[in-house]
């Protein structure tokens, strides 16, 4: 017996003709502009921020405990 089993995929009688994606639409004035184009090798501009903002944070958080781990040995 297989690991996995694959679906039987329906397959339409020759007769019936063969769904087609309906033709785009054009955008409708007052409407947002279209979104930018995703380009395959290329991340998204905000991911390079959100990650200086984390690396930023650790380095901020680790510093504060530092300096509280200084201060209650001082005492």
């Amino acid at each position: 017996m297989p690991d996995q089993t694959i679906p039987a995929v329906p397959v339409p009688p020759p007769s019936e003709p063969l769904p087609s994606e309906p033709p785009p639409s054009d955008p409708l004035p007052g409407t947002a502009p279209a979104a930018r184009t995703y380009k395959e090798g290329k991340p998204p501009r905000g991911v390079y921020v959100r990650v200086f903002l984390y690396v930023v944070a650790t380095h901020v958080l680790l510093a504060f405990m530092s300096f509280l781990v200084i201060v209650a040995k001082s005492r």
